[in-house]
């Protein structure tokens, strides 16, 4: 096969390619702070499809959060390492995990781990729940878009920092 490169236009409506150089950003301030010790570095923010995709970063121990998947969900765990209190596996360090729709867990980091940094691919929203299933909030691509504009505007990137991660 050739090495020239495709010589068609590209259709007019399609979304431009996000690329990322390095998904562990040098800049502190690219990490959005979600709860004391945990941050999340968007590198997808799709609001046509209702999806995002971003690293999350912990650097505390203990129960993260509680919460619902209405749509399935993939992740790659780059650091450190964590568990669900309803299941017996473990995400370690290389490791994948994917989340079927319906999925409800307790995200734990160990006392062991210093930070824990896993590529989430999230679908549809976050629910969170408490041990009964009782709604107590929700995460989308939209208030993601929102908690990012607002960093970035308190931190001097600019609200509009957050522009190229969205499609």
């Amino acid at each position: 096969m050739s090495r020239m490169p495709y010589q068609l236009p590209f259709p007019k409506e399609a979304a431009a390619e996000v690329v990322v150089p390095s998904v562990l950003p040098e800049d502190e301030r690219v990490w959005v702070p979600q709860m004391e010790n945990v941050w999340f570095r968007p590198l997808l923010l799709n609001t046509v499809q209702g999806y995002w995709v971003n690293l999350l970063r912990v650097r505390k121990s203990g129960v993260l959060s509680r919460h619902r998947h209405p749509a399935p969900v993939h992740g790659y765990v780059l650091r450190g390492r964590w568990h669900y209190l309803e299941h017996d596996w473990v995400a370690s360090e290389g490791g994948y995990v994917f989340e079927p729709p319906g999925e409800t867990h307790t995200l734990v980091v160990p006392e062991d781990v210093t930070e824990m940094i896993t590529l989430f691919h999230i679908t549809g929203a976050m629910i969170y729940v408490d041990p009964y299933g009782k709604q107590t909030g929700y995460e989308d691509v939209f208030t993601k878009i929102d908690m990012c504009r607002a960093h970035y505007t308190n931190c001097g990137l600019g609200a509009d920092f957050v522009d190229q991660f969205i499609r």
